[in-house]
C-alpha cells in the first residue's frame, strides 16, 4: 500500500524526533511491503522565520492533501516576545481547526521495565498498565459562550458548558472503535449526578453503546475518575469524555507513568486522516545536541499507522521493538534514573529501535 504523509518537524528538537520517526517507517514499509512518500512543511517558529506567519496556507493545503500527518514540537524562547496570536503555538489550533479534529486520543501506557519511574506504589504498578484517553477536542466549556456581568455579588464572570448530541455520538463512536482495536472495553467519564450537559452525554453515549455489543461500556463520575487513575490504573482500558475533563485526566494519567518522554497522541476527525504527534513540548535547551528521546514521535507513528491507515501487524512491529528496547535496558538520557546505564543518544536509540523491528 502508498500513503502521502505530511510532515510538519517544528521547532528545537522537533526535527531530529521527526527524521527519526521516518525512518522507523521506512524500515517497516520495506519489511512489509508498503510505500511512504514524505513531504515536509513548515510550522511554528521555523514558518515564522521563513513566512512571518507560524501557519502558512501552503502548509496547510499540504496537510489537506495528505493521507495523514506528522508532528514534531512548536514554540521556543526565540518566538516568546510576539503577540499571541503570532506566536508558534497559533498554529496548533489553526492546523487543527484546518483538519477538523475532533478527538485526541492520548494512551498512557506504564512499561513494566520502567515500572521504577512510576510515582505510585509499586504493588500498584506491579503488571504496569495502558489506557488510552478518547477527548473530545473542539466542544463543550472550552468553546461554548463566556463573558463578565453584573451578578449578585458585584462583578462575575461565566463560561457555558455546551454538547450538541451530534459531537457526543461522533466521539462515543471513536471510543467504541478504538476499544475494538484493544481490549473491548470503555468507561464514559461524566458529571451526571450534577451537570445537564453530562445527563446528556450519558444518555447519548448509552445510545451509541448499543451498536457496539461485543465492547463493554460502563460509566464513572469524574471525581472517582481521577482517584481511581492513581488507585487502580490498570482498570481502565478505553475512557471517553469531555474536553475539560479530558484535559484534566489525561495530564494525570501522563503523569503516572512516569516519563512524558514515551507517550504518543493522535487528533482525529470524520476521515482517516489524523495528525500525530509526542506529548512533550520543543525542549529547546537539548536541541540539535543529538539528546532527545524520540520515542514518544516513534509511537506516534505507530498509532498513525494503526489509526489512519488500518496497517496494525505494522503497528504491533513498532510497538514490540520499543518494548523490546526497554526490556533489554536500553535508555536515553530522560530515562536513565538511578539505574547507572550510560544514556544512549537521539540516532543510537533510532538505530537500536530499527534493529528490533
Amino acid at each position: 500500500m502508498e500513503f502521502n504523509i505530511a510532515l510538519l518537524r517544528g521547532d528545537g528538537i522537533g526535527p531530529e524526533i521527526v527524521d527519526s520517526a521516518v525512518e522507523i517507517l521506512k524500515k517497516t514499509a520495506d519489511k512489509f511491503g508498503h510505500k511512504f512518500n514524505f513531504t515536509p512543511y513548515l510550522i511554528g517558529g521555523a514558518a515564522i522565520d521563513a513566512t512571518g506567519k507560524p501557519l502558512p496556507e501552503e502548509t496547510v493545503k499540504g496537510c489537506l492533501a495528505s493521507d495523514s500527518v506528522l508532528l514534531g514540537a512548536v514554540g521556543g524562547p526565540k518566538w516568546d516576545n510576539l503577540p499571541g496570536d503570532q506566536r508558534p503555538e497559533k498554529a496548533l489550533l489553526g492546523i487543527r481547526a484546518a483538519l477538523e479534529l475532533f478527538t485526541n486520543l492520548r494512551p498512557a501506557k506504564l512499561y513494566k521495565a520502567l515500572k521504577d519511574e512510576c510515582p505510585l506504589r509499586p504493588d500498584i504498578v506491579a503488571n504496569g498498565f495502558d489506557l488510552m484517553m478518547v477527548r473530545e477536542l473542539t466542544g463543550g466549556i472550552y468553546f461554548g459562550e463566556r463573558g463578565r456581568r453584573e451578578g449578585k455579588y458585584g462583578e462575575e464572570a461565566y463560561d457555558t458548558e455546551c454538547y450538541s448530541k451530534m459531537e457526543i455520538e461522533r466521539i462515543a463512536k471513536v471510543a467504541f472503535e478504538t476499544a475494538r482495536k484493544r481490549n473491548k472495553n470503555v468507561i464514559s467519564i461524566d458529571k451526571a449526578n450534577v451537570l445537564e450537559s453530562s445527563r446528556l452525554w450519558r444518555a447519548t453515549v448509552h445510545e451509541i453503546a448499543k451498536d457496539y455489543p461485543d465492547v463493554t461500556c460502563t460509566d464513572m463520575l469524574v471525581d472517582n475518575a481521577a482517584m481511581q487513575l492513581v488507585k487502580n490504573p490498570a482498570q481502565f482500558d478505553v475512557v471517553v469524555t469531555s474536553n475539560m475533563f479530558g484535559d484534566i485526566l489525561s495530564d494525570e494519567s501522563s503523569q503516572i507513568t512516569g516519563s512524558i518522554g514515551m507517550l504518543p497522541s493522535a487528533s482525529l476527525g470524520s476521515t482517516k486522516r489524523g495528525m500525530y504527534e509526542p506529548i512533550h513540548g520543543s525542549a529547546p535547551d537539548i536541541a540539535g545536541q543529538n539528546k532527545a528521546n524520540p520515542i514518544a514521535t516513534i509511537l506516534s507513528a505507530s498509532m498513525m499507522l494503526r489509526y489512519s491507515f488500518d496497517l496494525d501487524k505494522e503497528a504491533d512491529a513498532i510497538d514490540a521493538a520499543v518494548d523490546r528496547f526497554l526490556e533489554e535496558g536500553y535508555r536515553t538520557a530522560d530515562l536513565v534514573g538511578n539505574t547507572g546505564v550510560k544514556p544512549l543518544s537521539t540516532t543510537e536509540v533510532t538505530e537500536k529501535i530499527l534493529e528490533f523491528i
